[in-house]
């Protein structure tokens, strides 16, 4: 198999994705499919049967049973090329890939058994009309919702907040009554699963469409122009922060102190090194997307490489433990003021006025689907909204999970009122 540098050299870099002849079948994925469906059979899940497919990003779409795989897992130097232009991989390994599947099928018997009209679902998750948002902000350890896929992701949308809830659920050896026994509202959405699927399990699904969205068999656009389209916007970095930088470095203990020779290692070095890491665990723990730590990562490698600021080879972990808590801190500050520096909340606040695009790399947005007016055919996981990596939401037809839009999308669901928790939590 050719290695990456070949591969982004070929042409196969510029060609369609359509042209690539991917698909499940031969490839890893094919076994842990049939893994999940092992786990689906043992839980006694088998009148709903989704099917899989290739697409460029995680997602269900609305009204459908068919879950969207991203093309980049179905071949090695693909996944590689991923990690490599974005960072972020949703399903960097079995486990993972496993993960997401859950996730997935939580929107799949939503749809298929129209659990969303519910009036006990809607109680506990909120409205599935409620407007779909690509840059949500969650609050950390909310005690109101589960954790199962990185970044808070149930807090971003009551259809997002009962996947990862039936994701928990269904988790093998997962012992949620213990682990969420002292989050009496988690808990209760929990049990309110566990209720609602041994009730339907039996049942035939009211809903057995397969409709899919952005088909990798359908796929016009080249590698080189996805990853072009997924690229982050810039974002204002490491500007001021010099003396902070300094702060980790210079105060590090000097190796020469105690009388011998320093090996002096480059800051800036140290700091590339920790990106692909600190985007992961950054974005699992504060919900800072994956895309924005890495701008800011560079940002301040750059910044060290031009202050020339060095670090003792023996004092190396001390300067992992520093970079990390400052990115993670400014982390904190942007997903909770909408910026970096508390200054520039005011300036943000004012382009929060304008109309945004939807992001387009990660979940999808599983979500914007409506009430008033649920389109059959609109495919969202609110316009395919769940990978996590660029939720590029669509909300029509498309899947909320990752957001893809081929086909022309009916009007937009109007959202639904939006209740906010007491505890600053997403809305519910």
């Amino acid at each position: 198999m050719a290695d990456m540098p070949s591969f982004r050299e070929s042409n196969l870099f510029g060609s369609p994705i359509r042209d690539l002849g991917l698909a499940i079948e031969d490839t890893r994925l094919a076994p842990v499919i049939e893994k999940f469906r092992a786990e689906l059979a043992s839980l006694g899940i088998a009148k709903v049967t989704p099917s899989f497919y290739l697409s460029t990003e995680w997602g269900v779409p609305f009204g459908t049973v068919a879950v969207a795989i991203p093309f980049y897992l179905a071949r090695p130097e693909l996944t590689e090329l991923h990690g490599e232009e974005v960072g972020h991989i949703e399903g960097f390994n079995e486990a993972d890939i496993l993960r997401y599947l859950r996730h997935e099928m939580g929107h799949v018997v939503n749809y298929a058994y129209k659990l969303y009209d519910d009036e006990a679902w809607v109680k506990l998750f909120g409205s599935i009309t409620q407007s779909y948002r690509e840059e949500y902000r969650p609050q950390p350890f909310s005690r109101r919702f589960v954790r199962h896929l990185p970044g808070w992701y149930a807090q971003k949308h009551p259809d997002e907040d009962w996947s990862e809830t039936f994701a928990v659920w269904m988790t093998p050896g997962s012992d949620w009554r213990s682990d969420y026994g002292e989050l009496p509202t988690a808990l209760a959405k929990l049990e309110y699963c566990d209720r609602t699927l041994h009730a339907i399990v039996a049942r035939e699904p009211l809903v057995t469409a397969a409709e899919h969205d952005e088909d990798v068999t359908g796929l016009h656009f080249s590698l080189e122009d996805y990853y072009r389209d997924t690229s982050p916007e810039s974002e204002p970095g490491a500007a001021g922060l010099d003396g902070d930088l300094r702060a980790i470095f210079d105060d590090l203990p000097d190796a020469s102190e105690q009388g011998a020779a320093a090996e002096t290692r480059p800051a800036g070095a140290l700091i590339r090194k920790l990106e692909r890491q600190l985007m992961a665990d950054v974005f699992r723990w504060t919900g800072h997307f994956p895309e924005k730590t890495r701008t800011l990562i560079r940002d301040l490698a750059k910044r060290a490489e031009a202050l020339e600021q060095g670090y003792p080879k023996d004092a190396e972990s001390a300067a992992i433990v520093g970079v990390t808590i400052l990115v993670t801190s400014l982390a904190m500050n942007f997903v909770h003021r909408g910026a970096y520096f508390p200054e520039t909340v005011g300036a943000v606040l004012a382009d929060a006025k304008e109309p945004r695009a939807a992001r387009t790399d990660g979940p999808k947005a599983d979500a914007a689907k409506a009430d008033a007016a649920k389109p059959d055919a609109a495919k969202g996981d609110a316009a395919k909204v769940d990978g996590s990596k660029g939720d590029a939401a669509k909300v029509d037809g498309t899947k909320i999970d990752g957001t893809k839009i081929d086909a022309p999308r009916p009007e937009a669901p109007k959202p639904g009122p939006e209740k906010v928790d007491d505890d600053g939590g997403a809305p519910q």
